[in-house]
């Protein structure tokens, strides 16, 4: 049943101009950082060969342009995700999906599915760009490999938190700009209340406030390391906001 909800809001999705316009906004930004990379690359080449060991194409193109994915999915996503649940609610069709013999929590693991589905594509899309040129250059697969991982964690911990925020009100709109507002927040907690703690020497506290930086947590995966503690804590993450999208989903059926 949840891969029947996720299969029809996916559908749902594609038939919505929103994310057409979402994925024609991403392609186009992180389409000519990459170009405007690859040329800048180019044009430096002949000074990086006289380095012992210059960095690679991965490194100084195909890096920067996931990195720039990763900043744009902190709009795409909220977009992407503000209708799943918002709009079912003020359509009065959630009462139906919530009373029919189907748990709450299939429900929001189908539309979690459905979203990260939908940025699995996006994501898989921005991947050709760097792997179109294969054959024309030697390309790090680890690197890659870690950051595609990194940037799927990611986009899982950001549908969540948006989903979540979906379920609070029926305004769409309302419900993106709420989850930009709990994603940039995030960011800056990642940033300044983390970094903080730990220059304080509270180890145990900074760590528990890096749960909540998924951009943070990225940053390592980013690089090519894969640090288990970060692949846990977006993990942790996306769980926990799926968790609570699942109670106030039920305290709403509860309450009529």
């Amino acid at each position: 049943m949840i891969f029947t909800i996720a299969s029809k809001d996916l559908k749902s999705l594609f038939t919505s101009p929103i994310a057409w316009v979402v994925l024609t906004f991403v392609q186009i930004i992180v389409g000519y950082g990459f170009l405007k990379r690859f040329d800048d690359f180019l044009n430096v080449q002949p000074q990086l060969l006289q380095l012992p060991s210059p960095p690679g194409f991965t490194e100084l193109v195909a890096a920067p342009t996931f990195s720039t994915a990763a900043a744009i999915m902190l709009f795409a996503v909220p977009l992407l995700a503000m209708r799943l649940i918002a709009e079912e609610r003020r359509n009065q069709t959630m009462v139906l999906l919530t009373s029919a013999p189907i748990s709450i929590t299939d429900i929001v693991l189908g539309k979690f599915l459905a979203i990260l589905g939908m940025l699995l594509i996006i994501l898989s899309l921005i991947s050709l760009m760097p792997l179109s040129l294969s054959t024309a250059t030697q390309l790090d697969y680890r690197l890659i490999g870690s950051i595609f991982l990194g940037l799927t964690l990611t986009a899982a911990a950001f549908s969540a938190v948006s989903l979540y925020v979906s379920s609070l009100t029926t305004h769409p709109i309302v419900a993106a700009l709420g989850a930009f507002g709990v994603l940039i927040a995030m960011v800056f907690m990642g940033e300044n209340i983390g970094d903080n703690l730990q220059a304080r020497g509270l180890g145990v506290l900074a760590a528990f406030v890096q749960i909540f930086s998924p951009v943070k947590n990225y940053e390592p995966l980013g690089r090519g390391l894969l640090d288990s503690y970060a692949i846990v804590c977006l993990l942790l993450l996306t769980a926990l906001f799926l968790a609570l999208t699942v109670r106030q989903l039920e305290a709403r059926r509860l309450r009529g």
